[in-house]
């Protein structure tokens, strides 16, 4: 048996003692650069909205907790179809959930690139919210979140904190929506309707629905910092992904944009 040198060890042990190193110098970075950051960033929980950010917020936000609100409802019923014993009835029901989930997985993807496109603009500093694996139900999804908690601690600037939450939140509607998409095409094909398919279904939506809610609060957090000026804009691309759609809610008033312009017009210098 062969023994390994002191010179193999001392080295490994390099290795050992320079990851240490790298990782506590990039803690204490973070720390410090965190309390030299400008007093210009949006405070902790969710900050007021003014009148012309309420209206963008409105116009858009209550949509999706609606839709979000039918589709737990619809997966609700077939989870009682399949109590009482009427399968046929309940794969029926998940599949008009399926359509419905797909649609909202556009509309919320459509969101997360819109603030994306706009996230330059802002006038000052967004604070990211934190999100943690332990709120995640499905393994994938775990493993992903875990993955964005290790990355996170070597980004020292807010901005490009919240960047890359966008791009979290854009990869894990992915996911879970792709881990939907195959649960119910295997159980259909196969006739499989054990407890573990309805179990993952529960899950996935558990996440989905997650996700939703933590894309409506990056989006408020956002609305915050953005200039007044840019508000039409955001309005507008946000409408573009409800056009053409039945709404789940009455269509907001169609004097939007003339309360915009009227708001940017007093705002202007004669």
């Amino acid at each position: 048996m062969q023994c390994q040198t002191p010179t193999s060890i001392l080295g490994g042990m390099h290795w050992i003692v320079g990851a240490l190193i790298l990782t506590v110098v990039g803690y204490l970075l973070r720390r410090l650069l965190w309390k030299e950051l400008p007093k210009h960033q949006t405070p902790p929980g969710l900050a007021p909205l003014g009148s012309a950010r309420r209206l963008v917020y409105d116009g858009f936000a209550p949509e999706i907790e609606a839709r979000i609100a039918m589709l737990g409802i619809s997966l609700n019923d077939a989870f009682e179809e399949r109590d009482a014993g009427r399968f046929d009835i309940a794969w029926r029901l998940v599949r008009l959930s399926a359509s419905e989930w797909y649609g909202v997985e556009k509309i919320i993807t459509g969101l997360l690139n819109s603030m994306t496109k706009h996230l330059p603009e802002a006038q000052f500093m967004v604070t990211p919210r934190d999100i943690h694996t332990h709120r995640f139900l499905s393994k994938s999804m775990v493993d992903y979140v875990r993955v964005h908690e290790i990355l996170e601690q070597f980004v020292f600037s807010p901005q490009r904190r919240f960047q890359l939450q966008l791009r979290l939140l854009n990869r894990a509607l992915e996911i879970v929506t792709d881990e939907f998409r195959r649960t119910c095409h295997q159980a259909q094909v196969a006739g499989n309707s054990s407890p573990e398919v309805w179990t993952e279904i529960d899950v996935d939506f558990h996440d989905f629905d997650l996700i939703a809610k933590e894309a409506l609060l990056a989006f408020r957090a956002l609305l915050t910092s953005l200039p007044s000026t840019v508000l039409p804009r955001l309005a507008l691309d946000l409408e573009s992904l409800l056009r053409g759609k039945v709404r789940a809610r009455p269509a907001p008033a169609r004097n939007k944009e003339e309360e915009f312009a009227a708001k940017q017009s007093h705002a202007r210098p004669n």
